[in-house]
């Protein structure tokens, strides 16, 4: 049975939060997105917007209003949310460069992938991770391999949702779970750094 957060098998784990409002807010921030309804819709059903939505738009004092709340869980530290915003507004910014990167071949395959009903959770991160292994063949050398994986996982997605919006949710899910799976100790050490 799913969760009502739908971002993993255990709604209240931090680690599934912070990986959550990473991958929201690297969509969020990122430029030419198609799905800004959906995005909204899906952000305040999990709880991740923040109490004042407002809609990415950066304030007078450059900063954006609100916190972001993940449902059932404890409200992270305001530090540590403010890393992971920041975080993902770095990643969007290096992601919109690089957007031409993914062929859209890949993404069209993906999509129809996300779009069979009959396949499960764990095919579709099956999935994912195996065109990630493709994704990455074609990634600047230049890039830090975790780094690149991550900001390609996020890419891809944002591509993916970009041409079938309907997909956002399931998309969002595995992309989180991809993370969590992959890139866990990684995306732990980037809010740390920030933090620190």
């Amino acid at each position: 049975m799913e969760n009502k957060v739908g971002i993993g098998s255990a709604p209240n784990s931090k680690d599934e939060v912070c990986t959550g409002m990473l991958v929201y807010s690297f969509l969020q921030c990122s430029r030419n997105c198609t799905f800004r309804e959906e995005l909204r819709s899906m952000g305040s059903d999990l709880q991740l917007l923040p109490d004042d939505f407002d809609d990415g738009e950066l304030q007078t004092d450059g900063n954006r209003s609100g916190r972001c709340q993940a449902h059932g869980v404890e409200q992270e530290s305001g530090h540590e949310e403010e890393a992971i915003r920041l975080i993902a507004e770095q990643l969007a910014q290096i992601g919109d460069e690089l957007d031409g990167n993914i062929q859209q071949g890949l993404v069209r395959d993906v999509a129809r992938q996300f779009m069979n009903a009959n396949l499960s959770e764990e095919d579709r991160r099956k999935y994912l991770a195996a065109t990630m292994e493709r994704v990455m063949q074609a990634v600047p050398q230049e890039l830090e391999r975790e780094k690149a994986t991550l900001l390609f996982a996020l890419l891809l997605a944002k591509q993916v949702v970009n041409h079938s919006p309907t997909l956002l949710r399931s998309v969002f899910r595995t992309t989180v779970d991809y993370i969590n799976r992959s890139l866990l100790a990684y995306t732990r050490n980037l809010a740390r750094n920030e933090v620190a």
